[in-house]
């Protein structure tokens, strides 16, 4: 299982080495990533050496792309789950723009951290008010908060890559059941889904053996493209779609 874990994390290595492209604007770089937003487009940082680090940004797109669509991030709730989100990766938001300094040493770390937190920060809030009442994370914590399921949100885990990784939630071991990891999916998409992939293939190898992962899908809005979780279950996450939660209610609860 190593070996089959290995191989696929360098073909993921490799693929990302080739589709990242680079682009010289005055004293700025800008990095085109594979990685793709909710239109579609690629996801582009920025990078500047300054004072012996480098300096990287989102040059502010995020959070004006969920603002100019009318998302209203204003609220004390809104905040601090934006705060706990961003500080989990650890990343900053100064004047809208998501930015991080990293070392020579570190700059890939670094990298791939502001580049989750956009993910993340994008699938939290862009299905907000005024287009839908709630947002889909707090109703998978009113959930789990009524179903008495003891779990700890935003749990950072370094995979065998040396990457950290993003959870929403980790259920932790009982006597009767085992670790269990989870990531609400706002938006279900192949973009979603392979980021879970790869953040779950590349934990797996240092959690418990018996540790499991959970894929809960929002479906409320739309259905779930086939594919999802058809790939999320050959890398043996279990997807649940919103509509078919309580399925797994006991399993969490254990």
């Amino acid at each position: 299982m190593l070996s089959d874990i290995q191989g696929l994390l360098d073909r993921y290595t490799a693929w990302l080495k080739s589709s990242i492209n680079l682009r010289e604007i005055g004293d700025w770089v800008e990095i085109t990533t594979p990685f793709v937003d909710r239109h579609n487009d690629q996801l582009q940082i920025y990078a500047k050496r300054e004072n012996g680090h480098f300096l990287l940004t989102d040059d502010g797109h995020t959070m004006q792309d969920l603002e100019s669509s009318g998302c209203n991030l204003g609220t004390p709730k809104r905040q601090e789950l934006l705060k706990m989100t961003l500080n989990g990766f650890g990343v900053k938001l100064d004047y809208e723009q998501l930015r991080v300094t990293a070392t020579p040493e570190n700059f890939p770390l670094k990298k791939h951290s502001l580049i989750q937190a956009m993910l993340a920060v994008n699938d939290l809030f862009y299905l907000a008010e005024p287009i839908v009442k709630s947002l889909f994370f707090e109703d998978v914590i009113a959930w789990l908060d009524l179903s008495d399921v003891r779990y700890t949100p935003k749990v950072k885990f370094t995979g065998l890559s040396g990457y950290d990784h993003l959870f929403d939630f980790v259920v932790p071991k009982s006597r009767l059941a085992p670790e269990r990891i989870l990531r609400a999916i706002n938006r279900p998409s192949r973009a979603t889904a392979e980021t879970f992939i790869h953040a779950w293939s590349d934990t797996r190898e240092v959690r418990s053996p018996e540790s499991q992962a959970y894929a809960i899908l929002n479906d409320t809005e739309q259905a779930v493209p086939a594919e999802v979780p058809e790939a999320l279950s050959a890398y043996n996450i279990r997807p649940v779609t919103w509509s078919h939660r309580e399925e797994v209610r006991q399993r969490l609860v254990a």
